[in-house]
């Protein structure tokens, strides 16, 4: 099954890790598929999100940069349920 969620980082990147952490909860909770790819690893995604990192793709169109928003993320993939730690 292919990755629902692709979260697009880089190396430093002081906002990849609370935003790994809201892909990796909810991804769990939904039973979906994810998976973390270095933009220095992929000249194309290199230059086309270098000043956006961290940025979230769903089904590989882009959803949220920056930050990771739970709820919407939660939306785009069909599911409105909150978790007991949403907003922790």
């Amino acid at each position: 099954m292919p990755a629902r969620i692709t979260l697009l980082t880089k190396p430093g990147c002081h906002l990849c890790g609370p935003a790994r952490v809201v892909v990796e909860r909810v991804a769990a909770d939904l039973g979906v598929q994810w998976v973390e790819l270095s933009i220095l690893d992929d000249p194309a995604l290199n230059a086309a999100y270098w000043e956006q990192i961290p940025v979230t793709l769903v089904d590989g169109v882009p959803h949220d940069f920056w930050r990771v928003d739970e709820a919407r993320l939660r939306r785009a993939l069909g599911s409105t349920e909150p978790t007991d730690a949403a907003g922790a």
